[in-house]
């Protein structure tokens, strides 16, 4: 009832939805799906495309493509923001499902993701590039069949020694303190992925990776 209330109110207000711009890009953020794994390292690209949906004003809620999917414009480009339920491991099922349905080559599929290598923060982009050992982009590579696909790497930390259980540490959860630093670039998610999405990849490379 409270819908039908929401669409009178609309139609005798003189107010429209404005309709949706045909899909250009898919933007996915990687991670595990559940309170478990909430605030763990390897959620990191579930918080940044948290930080982008909410910041473009889209609501991730409508489940499709084996994920959490939501509409919406960037820097007046229509897109998809995509959270892959099928665990970290397989999120390429999700990934390419949602590309074959919208049509969209992988230059235009842009992913977000944790990396071990750098500090909890730091930003890297790049236009394509291997999956680098990290298992979920390790499955979007191979059921794309293409590694050209720009991607943001985002900081969790280094293990604390060589022999500590990478599983281990990649399903930890982040120190309050790293997890704050990670929050703390909520703008640069977002301003960096609508430069991506408007063929500006190497501005924000140059903006953003630091």
């Amino acid at each position: 009832m409270a819908d039908l209330n929401e669409l009178f109110r609309r139609i005798f207000s003189g107010k429209k939805d404005e309709p949706l711009p045909p899909v250009e890009w898919l933007i996915v953020g990687l991670g595990n799906p559940g309170d478990k794994y909430r605030g763990t390292r390897h959620n990191a690209g579930f918080v940044a495309i948290d930080a982008i949906a909410e910041k473009a004003g889209v609501k991730i809620d409508r489940s499709a493509h084996k994920g959490l999917t939501g509409r919406g414009s960037l820097a007046g480009h229509g897109v998809l923001l995509l959270k892959p339920e099928t665990f970290m491991n397989l999120s390429g099922e999700s990934v390419r499902e949602a590309a074959a349905f919208y049509k969209i080559p992988p230059e235009k599929i842009l992913v977000l993701c944790d990396d071990i290598s750098f500090e909890p923060g730091r930003i890297r982009i790049r236009r394509n590039g291997s999956h680098g050992g990290h298992n979920g982009l390790r499955n979007v590579v191979e059921l794309l069949g293409s590694d050209a696909f720009p991607r943001i790497r985002i900081g969790v930390g280094q293990k604390p020694r060589p022999d500590y259980d990478l599983v281990d540490w990649v399903l930890g959860k982040l120190p309050e303190e790293d997890a704050k630093k990670i929050a703390d670039r909520a703008a640069d998610f977002f301003d960096a992925a609508s430069l991506v999405v408007s063929g500006k990849i190497e501005d924000a490379m140059n903006r953003y990776s630091h």
